[in-house]
């Protein structure tokens, strides 16, 4: 077909020709009668003369029809106004008709020049008035009309150029396009309007416009074309032009059999338009779910989607062609190296280049598969893939577990590896090696915990819970350390325990994790034994044990195959061992008397940091186990620590069969006379002193108070008075604080008095009053701290109620204290102030003394009834006033 706009004698004239059946008397007579074309039955024809010509009206009212020898006809509406004026009943006719003729009724002969070399047939229409052209050159025409290949307006070409492959380019557009052809059965073809029916054969045209680069340019919107243009809107990314039945107005589709038969054949040729595109792009030309523009539109949406989910055209991530409803797709960023790792053995993954930015309901719509994170792990978990397979797969997932919130948690059933060949669930229960920690583990089955293969390691799994294998995490690990609780129970089966021995020995070996007392090891018999119940042969503290501790020794063999080290990390004793809590929630740490310990306390406390195993020792070994004891710095803290460790020792330890409060520090020579050295040599003064060996006469009890009586009361020791005072001074204090309950004690008969001998107590009274020792002999007193309670304690008299004398004052001066210079510095020098008032000094004083004798008796001092003093020594005075009357030494006495 070729469509031209000419010039003819300065007017312009629309011509269309064609190839095809030339016009013929039939065709002449079918254009006159406006009845259907006569080549209806010509299955081979296209044109469809009588239907439409009268749209030729619209243009001209002079059109003319030329065939290929230069002869045609005329129709004109100004020939046919002048043939009807000379009829009368016509011309009645027009008249009433408003002049408005048939004008396709009459048709005149004419002869013109030919058309165009290689067409039969040509229209020519006169233009009535100059139309706007720019329509008549659009692009479109020649992809509706399949015939037309040029469309000349003026000087204005375009043409319409096949380069293969489905490819045509229509102007400066080029097209990719997609037909299907076919036949309307008797009853589709009888649905037709009746001048149709003889024509069966029917066929359509999907048209994608493509940009320059070869890529599509899917369509937003458009109409249906029929093969011109109608009023049916699509919204499908490609133009539809098909043979499709349409009503008298051209403007819609009737609903006929024949044009649903149309519709539906349009699904598989777009599978064929979208399978002609290149893969990376196929999914732009899904459509997109939404309301449809027309009924029309509705039936091939429905269409092309089953044709599209059910064909084999969707580009897969191993690279092959895929059914779209069988389809899959990884909900993952970036998800293209996973994809195609996962292909082949994991499922129909789509290219997630090819769905890249597809909204989601494209994808629902074809009916692929979404799968997840949590999915995929339990996808992959049945695979059997190399180590080097599954560490690409941890490496392609690994990107997006940074930026996808909660991928984590949905990955942690991800399948890892084992050395072994096996392939578990999860990777929390996975050790990854590290160094040389393989070896260690080689050969070993345990329970929950698996070794991934080292060609699959990757950060990855770590993050979800997997154990390096450095030997402080392995350590930590629940199901070593159920082995090592069972090792015992297993060894006595007659199981294997060598590997675990050789692993758990490896790893404490530089001192890392916790002890694992548990494990078993062979004692010196050959029969398993817990670690921390065996000592190494040359241990230390062996020596130390008492014979019936329950403690055995590590068998020599193992003692000289692991080092010394690693066996005592395990918990085999070569010293003592610290037991360490920074946070303690209860007496939960196997310490002897612990919780006696702990109920005594005011307050929890904050950390719990003591020696083990003390109640082992035996009471003879104390000395060697306090000197070991204070060689490590640790243990030696433990004891200088005020907690469970120096509350035990001051409690349990026995040095020369007595308890530590018995002997005194060796350096505390003011005490020799009463106490002897503690019988701990090479043990310093700071640990006896810890452990309740004595530094003075503290009394921290009845017990102590009787031990100390008795020691007062044996002749055969020495104390000097001072030593003997500062005694009876420490018992007071006891009492007075509540530390020693005098009924509870049973006294002695002889008793140590001021000049250091030993006499009955019978024979003794308390100093209560210091000028009262001028009248008594020493060896009949005792003092020391507060008479009261010193008497109370011995169950003695008071000097002041055995004494009975009278002051014989004589000739004397009233002086005031501070009057007296001896007085002054004597206060000064013992830190009291000068004592307010007076006393009278004499050059001689008497009493007259009634008991415990009778007789006159010169004193240096003594008080009136008054309470007066008088002295001859001013000094001797003021020690009696302030020993009675403390408060006349201020200024307010």
């Amino acid at each position: 077909m070729l469509v031209r706009v000419v010039s003819v004698d300065g007017t312009g004239e629309l011509r269309v020709a064609n190839t095809g059946a030339p016009l013929d008397a039939a065709g002449v007579a079918a254009l006159a009668s406006l009845r259907a074309s006569a080549k209806r039955d010509d299955e081979g024809s296209v044109g469809r003369f009588g239907v439409g010509f009268a749209a030729v009206l619209a243009v001209s009212r002079e059109p003319r029809v030329v065939t290929h020898d230069g002869h045609g006809v005329r129709f004109s509406a100004s020939a046919t106004t002048a043939a009807v004026a000379d009829l009368p009943g016509p011309a009645t006719e027009l008249a009433r008709r408003a002049g408005q003729l048939p004008v396709l009724r009459l048709a005149w002969p004419v002869e013109e020049e030919p058309p165009p070399p290689g067409f039969d047939t040509e229209v020519r229409l006169p233009f009535d008035v100059e139309p706007d052209l720019t329509g008549l050159a659009a692009a479109d025409l020649l992809l509706a009309l399949p015939g037309l290949v040029e469309i000349t307006v003026g000087a204005s070409t375009v043409t319409r150029v096949d380069e293969g492959a489905g490819r045509v380019r229509v102007g400066d557009r080029a097209w990719l396009l997609a037909r299907a052809t076919g036949t309307l059965d008797d009853a589709e073809a009888g649905t037709q309007a009746v001048e149709q029916r003889g024509r069966r054969d029917w066929s359509l045209t999907w048209a994608l416009p493509l940009e320059r680069d070869g890529r599509p340019a899917p369509v937003a919107t458009d109409v249906l074309h029929a093969p011109t243009p109608s009023e049916e809107r699509l919204s499908l990314p490609a133009r539809l032009v098909a043979t499709v039945p349409l009503e008298p107005d051209r403007r819609r589709v009737r609903d006929t059999a024949a044009a649903r038969r149309v519709l539906a054949a349009a699904g598989p040729a777009y599978l064929d338009l979208v399978r002609a595109v290149p893969a990376a792009d196929r999914v732009r030309l899904v459509p997109v779910p939404g309301f449809p523009q027309s009924p029309t539109d509705a039936a091939l949406r429905e269409a092309v989607v089953a044709a599209l989910r059910d064909g084999q055209w969707l580009p897969g991530a191993d690279g092959d062609e895929l059914v779209a409803r069988r389809a899959e797709w990884l909900d993952l960023p970036d998800a293209g190296p996973l994809a195609r790792l996962l292909a082949p053995p994991a499922g129909a993954f789509a290219d997630p280049g090819a769905i890249d930015g597809v909204p989601r309901p494209v994808l629902d719509q074809l009916g692929m598969r979404r799968v997840g994170p949590a999915a995929l792990a339990d996808r992959l978990l049945p695979l059997e893939q190399p180590p080097t397979w599954w560490h690409a797969v941890y490496e392609a997932l690994a990107p997006a577990t940074d930026t996808v919130p909660g991928l984590l948690d949905e990955l942690r059933a991800l399948p890892v590896p084992l050395h072994d060949g096996r392939t578990v669930a999860g990777p929390a229960s996975v050790v990854i090696p590290v160094d040389d920690t393989a070896d260690l583990l080689a050969g070993l089955d345990l329970p929950g915990l698996h070794l991934a293969d080292p060609a699959a390691a990757h950060p990855l799994l770590e993050r979800l819970g997997a154990t390096p294998a450095d030997p402080a995490s392995l350590l930590g690990l629940p199901a070593l350390r159920d082995a090592v609780d069972r090792s015992v129970d297993d060894a006595e089966a007659g199981l294997d325990t060598a590997p675990l021995v050789r692993l758990v020995l490896g790893l404490v070996a530089g001192g890392a994790g916790e002890r694992l007392g548990a494990l078993a090891l062979p004692d010196e018999h050959g029969d398993p034994a817990r670690a921390d119940e065996l000592v190494l042969p040359d241990a230390a503290i062996r020596p130390l044990l008492a014979p019936d501790a329950p403690v055995g020794v590590l068998h020599p063999d193992t003692a000289g195959q692991y080092p010394r080290e690693a066996l005592v990390a395990a918990g085999v004793l070569d010293g003592f061992v610290l037991v360490v809590d920074d946070e303690p929630l209860g007496p939960d740490h196997d310490l002897h008397d612990e919780d006696l310990w702990w109920d005594g306390l005011d307050a929890p406390p904050a950390r719990v940091a003591a020696v083990r195993d003390l109640d082992l020792v035996d009471d003879d070994a104390w000395a060697g186990a306090l000197a070991l004891l204070g060689a490590d710095r640790d243990t030696r803290a433990a004891v200088l620590t005020d907690g469970h460790t120096r509350w035990w020792l001051r409690r349990n330890v026995v040095l020369g069969g007595r308890a530590p409060g018995h002997w005194r520090l060796p350096s505390a020579g003011d005490l020799a006379a009463l106490y002897e050295p503690a019988p701990a040599d090479g043990v310093d003064d700071a640990l006896l002193r810890a452990i309740g060996v004595r530094t003075g006469l503290a009394v921290d009890g009845t017990d102590a108070a009787a031990d100390l009586l008795d020691r007062l009361a044996d002749p055969a020791r020495t104390p000097d008075p001072a030593v003997v005072l500062a005694a009876y001074e420490a018992l007071t204090d006891a009492v007075a604080d509540g530390r020693a309950d005098p009924a509870a004690l049973d006294l002695p008969d002889r008793i140590r008095v001021l000049d250091g001998g030993v006499v009955p107590v019978d024979d003794v009274v308390v100093l209560d009053a210091p000028w009262l020792a001028a009248v008594l002999p020493a060896h009949e007193l005792v003092a020391g701290g507060d008479p009261g309670t010193l008497a109370e304690l011995l169950d003695l008299p008071l000097a002041s109620d055995y004494v009975d004398a009278v002051l014989d004052p004589g000739p004397g001066r009233v002086v005031a204290w501070s009057a007296l210079p001896d007085v002054i510095v004597a206060c000064h020098t013992v830190g009291v102030p000068v004592p307010a008032g007076d006393l009278v000094v004499h050059d001689e004083l008497t009493i007259d003394l009634r008991r415990p004798a009778t007789g006159r008796r010169a004193v240096a001092a003594w008080p009136d009834a008054d309470g007066r003093w008088h002295a001859t020594d001013p000094l001797r005075a003021l020690v009696g006033l302030l020993a009675t009357e403390p408060e006349r030494g201020s200024d307010d006495g």
